[in-house]
């Protein structure tokens, strides 16, 4: 069990969590899709990156946009093998446009477009006919890109520049590339950055102290076991609001350790220390 839902959602057990979208100034996030941008969104491992995207992909579709997100982590299996990682970013695409929007253009269209066009084309075509289709601007949130490698990295970032300038009549309006790092630092050859229309770049803010102390709240409300308030202090302090470190403190804190699991106990600062 997590302590805190970080990294995706938990429905088979008691989780806490902060609304995702407030760790993203979204008035920029919406303006950038308003303009018609592409952009980044880059923060480390298990800080809520699929979380925000998530729900991003909900206030989007409320907003009038035809928005995907998708992971494309599967297909970094592919390595070199550009056919068979664009293979798999079609397929992941189009399973979770059926899963989540309903939509199966893009499974009914992009095997025969992967046979007669080849996968150094195939997803560019792909997208550009998805969004002739839709009634709605497209927008497509690409989860874990950094993920793919070298030359397969390479083709997807490349099929996607390419279709930049025909969007949003025949070409996703924003696309959204998520990973651990900024896209504009891959370099795989002596061009430079594949992919250089980004017109922004956009770290996930870590936790404030208020939303770090509030989490631990959730917990008391939730258990009714207490934090001292050294407890507290210790926690903000040695994690400064990062994701996975609050999380892995409190979990330890609090569910792995026999004394944390008894909850007519506060945890106490030396709980902390010790986790």
């Amino acid at each position: 069990m997590r302590f805190f839902n970080t990294e995706g959602p938990i429905r088979s057990e008691k989780h806490y969590c902060i609304p995702a979208l407030e760790r993203l100034d979204m008035d920029e996030v919406l303006r950038l899709v308003r303009d018609e941008r592409y952009f980044v969104l880059h923060a480390p491992r298990q800080t809520g990156k699929t979380t925000v995207l998530i729900a991003l992909q909900g206030l989007l579709n409320g907003q009038g946009y035809h928005c995907l997100y998708a992971s494309v982590e599967e297909a970094g299996a592919g390595l070199e093998d550009v056919e068979r990682t664009v293979r798999a970013v079609l397929d992941n695409l189009a399973y979770e446009a059926q899963d989540a929007l309903d939509d199966s253009f893009l499974a009914e269209v992009w095997r025969t477009i992967l046979a007669e066009s080849g996968p150094d084309r195939a997803l560019g075509i792909a997208l550009q006919r998805w969004a002739r289709a839709s009634p709605k601007p497209l927008v497509v949130l690409i989860d874990e890109i950094d993920a793919l490698q070298g030359g397969s990295l390479l083709s997807v970032l490349r099929q996607l520049r390419a279709g930049y300038r025909k969007r949003p009549a025949a070409f996703p309006q924003s696309v959204v590339l998520c990973g651990m790092r900024e896209v504009r630092d891959y370099r795989m050859d002596s061009t430079g950055s594949p992919f250089n229309i980004v017109a922004k770049s956009l770290r996930l803010g870590d936790f404030s102290r208020e939303e770090t102390l509030a989490l631990l709240g959730q917990h008391t409300a939730g258990t009714g076991q207490a934090f001292t308030p050294e407890a507290r202090e210790t926690v903000w302090e040695q994690t400064l609001g990062q994701p996975w470190l609050v999380n892995a403190l409190a979990q330890e804190a609090c569910f792995e350790s026999a004394a944390g699991r008894d909850r007519s106990r506060a945890v106490t600062g030396g709980d902390i220390a010790d986790a």
